[in-house]
């Protein structure tokens, strides 16, 4: 087993990050920020306006403000107990090395799914979750991944077609 930041076989593929994005709606993100400028809040506009349902987790915020428009949890087992729905996917915006503990609480609440974003690998934390009947995706963006499978690559920036990837030659506006 590797150690805790360093990448190896991640243990996924386009088709199951495809048949995750389409078959779950609600996700938890746990380090869901609520500084606007943040990756993960560009992450939690872009799923709620795609239709999930976000469900933020943020012990920092929890009880002093709302993310979304929606109430944040201080972890977990509060959101999937207060929460109205069940939760499917716990999207982690946290350091590596707090992986497991959200893998645990994953596992506990019935979670279908430990997304790890982009940088966040603990092949601990993903051999847990497997090993409880989770699918884990580690090293990936939820929003990067839906909007290259759904067309959204365009959404908050990216893609915009003025660039093009052969030097720099700009390309007329839609």
């Amino acid at each position: 087993m590797s150690a805790v930041g360093e990448r190896n076989d991640l243990g996924q593929t386009p088709g199951e990050r495809y048949r995750i994005l389409t078959a779950y709606r609600t996700i938890a993100m746990v380090g869901l920020s609520s500084n606007y400028y943040n990756p993960s809040s560009f992450a939690a506009v872009y799923l709620d306006a795609n239709g999930y349902d976000v469900v933020p987790v943020n012990p920092v915020s929890a009880g002093k403000r709302e993310i979304l428009g929606r109430p944040v949890y201080a972890d977990l087992r509060e959101a999937a107990a207060q929460h109205s729905r069940p939760i499917e996917i716990v999207d982690v915006f946290r350091p590596s090395h707090e992986a497991v503990a959200m893998a645990e609480q994953a596992i506990d609440i019935g979670a279908k799914v430990l997304w790890l974003q982009l940088g966040v690998i603990n092949d601990e934390a993903a051999a847990l979750a497997r090993e409880a009947g989770l699918s884990v995706v580690m090293d990936r963006c939820c929003k990067i991944e839906h909007a290259r499978f759904f067309g959204g690559l365009r959404t908050i920036g990216l893609n915009t077609g003025v660039l093009t990837s052969r030097l720099g030659m700009r390309l007329p506006r839609d």
